[in-house]
C-alpha cells in the first residue's frame, strides 16, 4: 500500500470467513462462478480466486483485493472448462496474504485437487503435527490445508474412500469444495455449522454455494441443502451423496441470520429478511423504550428497524446516510479531520436530529469501537437522548467456528455489563434481545442452533491450543 494512502476497516464489526461457489457442467463455468462470488462478495473481500478444469487440463487465477478488481473478461476467458469453483475470503485462521488465498490446489502422484473451504477445523494444529511428523511440507498458514494434504495420504483408497477417511479426522467447521480433473465434491461437516446450498441452471449445469443468492444472480433454481454431514459428489456420469458419519444434532451458526448472510437469501430454511424483520419486532416487544424515531445505521441494522418500528409504532428515519461510493483506500486526512473513517461512510442528517430523541437498531455490539464514534456523531448532531437496541444478544465468548472474535477478551460484552456497555459508548439506554427472543425469530428450535458466542456452550471443543494467535505460524 501507498504510505500515502490508509485503508478504511470497519473497525469493531464481526469479519465472516468466506464463501464458495462451485458449477459443474456448463460451458461457462469460470463466468458464472465469478457472479456467484461476485454476489457473496459481502462473505469476504480480501483476496478470491477461481480454479477451472477444461477436459483435465486444470488453471486457476486469484489475487488479493475484490472480486470485479481481480477478475477481467480476458481473464475469465483463460479460465475455460465446463466445471469451475471459486472462494472469497476473510482470514480467520492464517495470515492476509496471497499464499493465503484460495482455492488452494495441488497435483499429487499426477492427480490434480483443489479445495475452497468455509469454517473453521479446530484440531487443525494437531492435524498438522501430526502430518508434519510425517512428512507432509506446508506451503501456507491455514487450517484448509491439513484437508489436502490427509486426502494426499489416502489417494491410494480412491476418491470415496479417501474423502471419508480424511473428512472422519476433521472436528469443527466446514462447508468446502472441492475439484479432481472431472468431478466436483461438496462437503458439509455433520453439525452444519455453515451454510450450502445446491441448485439447477436451466441447461442442467449444477451450481453449490454458500448463499442462494448466488444462485438467483446466475438464474439457477434452488433445489435443497446441503445435507449436515453430507457428501455431495457431481461428475458426468451422475450426482449421488453419501452419508458416512452417524447423524448429530444440528449446530446452525445463528449469526448468519443476525449479520452474515444477504437479506435475500434464504439460510438454513429461513428467510432472513424476514428473521431480522421479526427480530425488531421482538425486540420492541421485550423492550419498552420512548424515543422520537427509530434508525439503522445503513446497512447494518436496517431490516430488524423496520420491524422494530413497526411494532412499536414509532417512526422510522434514516438519520444517517451511507455514502456508496466509498473506495477501499484513501488518501491520508489531515489530523484535525477527527474521525475521518467514520463520516466518509456515513454522515448525520443534522436538521432530523437536531433535539430529538434517537432510538438506533444494530444488528450486533462486538468490540465497540464503531458504536462509540457513531454515537458521538449524534450527539454532536444535536441528538438529545440516544437509546440504542441491539437484535441479538450479548457476544461474551469467542468463535471458533469461522466468525473473526476468537479471543473473549477482544468482546466489549465479556467485560462489561450492559449498563457498564451503555456508559461506555455513551448510550442513554441499551437494550439486547434476548436469546429465546432471537430464537423465535428465526422459527427454529433452540436446539438446532450453535449459540456459543452468546452462551459459552460449544457444540464441538477446540482443542486446548486452538487460538487465532497459535493459528498464525
Amino acid at each position: 500500500m501507498n504510505s500515502n494512502s490508509v485503508q478504511i476497516v470497519e473497525d469493531g464489526r464481526p469479519k465472516h470467513e468466506c464463501g464458495v461457489c462451485g458449477i459443474f457442467g456448463h460451458e461457462d463455468a469460470a463466468k458464472l462462478t465469478y457472479f456467484g462470488l461476485y454476489a457473496q462478495q459481502h462473505r469476504g473481500q480480501e483476496s478470491a480466486g477461481i480454479v477451472a478444469s477444461d477436459d483435465g487440463k486444470v488453471s486457476i487465477h486469484k489475487a488479493m483485493g475484490l472480486v470485479p478488481e481481480i477478475f477481467s473478461e480476458d481473464i475469465l476467458q483463460d479460465l475455460p472448462g465446463s466445471m469451475a469453483m471459486g472462494h472469497v475470503r476473510y482470514s480467520t485462521t492464517g495470515a492476509s496474504n496471497i499464499t493465503n488465498s484460495q482455492p488452494l490446489l495441488i497435483t499429487h502422484k499426477g492427480c490434480t485437487l483443489a479445495v475452497a473451504h468455509n469454517g473453521n477445523l479446530v484440531n487443525s494444529l494437531e492435524l498438522r503435527q501430526d502430518l508434519e511428523n510425517n512428512g507432509s511440507i506446508f506451503q501456507t498458514s491455514m487450517d484448509s490445508e491439513v484437508v489436502l494434504h490427509l486426502l494426499a495420504r489416502t489417494a491410494n483408497l480412491g476418491l470415496e474412500r479417501a474423502l471419508v477417511e480424511s473428512f472422519s479426522c476433521l472436528r469443527g467447521a466446514y462447508s468446502l469444495l472441492l475439484m479432481t480433473e472431472d468431478t466436483l465434491v461438496a462437503v458439509r461437516d455433520p453439525n452444519g455449522f455453515r451454510p450450502l446450498c445446491l441448485g439447477k441452471l436451466s441447461n442442467g449445469a449444477w451450481i453449490v454455494a454458500s448463499e442462494t443468492c448466488a444462485l438467483d444472480l446466475v438464474e439457477a433454481e434452488y433445489v435443497r441443502d446441503v445435507e449436515p454431514g453430507e457428501v455431495l459428489i457431481i461428475n458426468q456420469q451422475e450426482i449421488r451423496s453419501l452419508f458416512p458419519w452417524p447423524k448429530r444434532k444440528t449446530s446452525f451458526c445463528i449469526f448468519e441470520q443476525v449479520y452474515f448472510a444477504r437479506p435475500d437469501s434464504d439460510i438454513f430454511g429461513i428467510n432472513v429478511y424476514q428473521s431480522r424483520k421479526r427480530m425488531g419486532e421482538i425486540m420492541a416487544r421485550e423492550s419498552q423504550v420512548e424515543g422520537d424515531f427509530v434508525m439503522p445505521f445503513p446497512d447494518s441494522g436496517n431490516y430488524a428497524a423496520i420491524g422494530f418500528s413497526r411494532a412499536s409504532g414509532i417512526p422510522l428515519e434514516m438519520g444517517m446516510i451511507r455514502n456508496h461510493y466509498v473506495g477501499r483506500t484513501f488518501i491520508q486526512p489531515t489530523q484535525s479531520m477527527r474521525d475521518f473513517n467514520v463520516r466518509v461512510k456515513l454522515n448525520p442528517v443534522r436538521s432530523l436530529l437536531k433535539g430529538k430523541r434517537v432510538i438506533i437498531v444494530e444488528d450486533s455490539i462486538i468490540r465497540g469501537t464503531t458504536g462509540r464514534s457513531r454515537v458521538k456523531a449524534l450527539r454532536e448532531a444535536g441528538a438529545t437522548e440516544v437509546h440504542m437496541m441491539v437484535s441479538c444478544p450479548p457476544t461474551r465468548h469467542a468463535c471458533y467456528y469461522g466468525i473473526d472474535f476468537p479471543s473473549s477478551e477482544q468482546l466489549i460484552a465479556s467485560k462489561y455489563s450492559v449498563d457498564g456497555i451503555a456508559a461506555d459508548l455513551g448510550l442513554d439506554s441499551l437494550h439486547y434481545l434476548s436469546i429465546d427472543g432471537l430464537v423465535e425469530a428465526t422459527g427454529l428450535s433452540r436446539e438446532e442452533f450453535c449459540l456459543a458466542c452468546f452462551d459459552g456452550k460449544y457444540p464441538v471443543e477446540p482443542d486446548r491450543n486452538f487460538t487465532k494467535d497459535a493459528l498464525e505460524l
